[in-house]
């Protein structure tokens, strides 16, 4: 499974390591994600969603799950 937000779709950043020999090598910084279940009353059924710490349950506390799950029902994303 892929390293993705379902609800803001951030994805791992890609950069260098540098040493203090500033010898280089590749790394990537991975977002904190995490699997959820969410209660979502319009359905009256649990939801999972693998959301990431920092904005994607931010975003679902700001705007409410139904609104969440609709717009990823209109975006083809099966739940």
């Amino acid at each position: 499974m892929t390293a993705v937000c379902q609800v803001t779709g951030r994805r791992p950043g890609y950069g260098k390591q540098v040493s203090h020999s500033h010898r280089r090598t590749s790394r990537r910084w991975e977002p904190n994600l995490q699997t959820r279940r969410y209660w979502v009353p319009s359905q009256g059924r649990w939801v999972r969603l693998r959301v990431s710490v920092k904005k994607g349950m931010k975003t679902i506390d700001k705007r409410g799950i139904d609104a969440v799950v609709a717009e990823l029902r209109a975006n083809g994303v099966k739940l």
